[in-house]
């Protein structure tokens, strides 16, 4: 009779039911596993305004460019670093830079003096060559330490604040939104073919961090994150106290200034070697 055949058509109505559920949860799941891959390949929006222009207003908001060339010609910055190895216990250091700015970035003389608890050693640039000191005697650092250095020389804020004075050439990325905040990706490349990206926020026009990768040749890259936090406005110019380095994700090192001032006379002789 008819009851079998009711029961059938029933059971049949609901397993097609249940069928066009689960083709519909499927094709969520799909549009869902898309999403973030048509995201990644989604292409930075364009600006209205070229890298020079969105550059040079950086420099303008940071102090202009001739109050940073007249205001920090030389200064002192003292702080504290704190180093987070891949292994082991954290440490954290002393700090005292001292520098005298050059007509480029090769040009500057850097002295950076650190205190441990069982010695005090010193790095020191001039003339484009860094060499050191551990308790007043000269030596050669060696040569990760003497690349890091450079590194975070050539790869830093004043990049791009004196991307002139050094000859680099600026590209525009584009425009984009990471963590609900609007940039400017500017990518910089140095007459070494050091290439630098930066990420500027589009409301305040600050820094808020840069990118690059190096690595010993034939090896693989490391990929630096600097990051750029607490702004303070110094002596009419704009300055980052906290400075967070990440190497592949990781957190290494953070940088806590002190005290910074510009326009402290710096004597030549703090830069000369000793040994001659």
């Amino acid at each position: 009779m008819v009851l079998p055949d009711r029961t059938h058509a029933a059971r049949v109505q609901q397993d097609a039911k249940q069928q066009d559920t689960k083709n519909a949860k499927a094709k969520q799941d799909n549009k869902e596993a898309e999403k973030p891959k048509q995201d990644a390949e989604k292409p930075k929006q364009e600006s209205k305004f070229t890298a020079e222009q969105i550059v040079e207003s950086v420099i303008l908001f940071y102090g202009s460019r001739p109050l940073l060339e007249q205001i920090r010609r030389n200064g002192v910055e003292r702080g504290k670093i704190m180093h987070y190895p891949a292994e082991g216990n954290p440490d954290e250091t002393s700090y005292e830079r001292r520098f005298v700015r050059g007509e480029n970035l090769d040009k500057d003389k850097i002295r950076l003096d650190q205190k441990l608890p069982t010695m005090e050693y010193s790095l020191i640039f001039d003339d484009g060559k860094l060499w050191g000191l551990i308790n007043g005697a000269a030596f050669t650092p060696r040569q990760d330490a003497t690349a890091s250095f450079i590194s975070q020389h050539h790869h830093s804020l004043d990049t791009l604040l004196r991307y002139k004075e050094c000859g680099s050439t600026l590209t525009l990325v584009g425009k984009d939104q990471q963590k609900g905040l609007d940039l400017y990706v500017v990518d910089l490349t140095d007459k070494e073919n050091r290439k630098t990206r930066f990420y500027i926020s589009s409301r305040s026009l600050r820094v808020l961090w840069l990118e690059y990768e190096e690595g010993p040749a034939g090896g693989v890259p490391v990929k630096y994150t600097r990051k750029f936090q607490d702004y303070r406005v110094v002596q009419q110019t704009l300055a980052p106290y906290r400075t967070v380095l990440l190497e592949n994700g990781r957190e290494s090192q953070v940088t806590s200034v002190l005290t910074i001032t510009y326009g402290v006379k710096v004597s030549d002789s703090i830069f000369k070697n000793p040994e001659g």
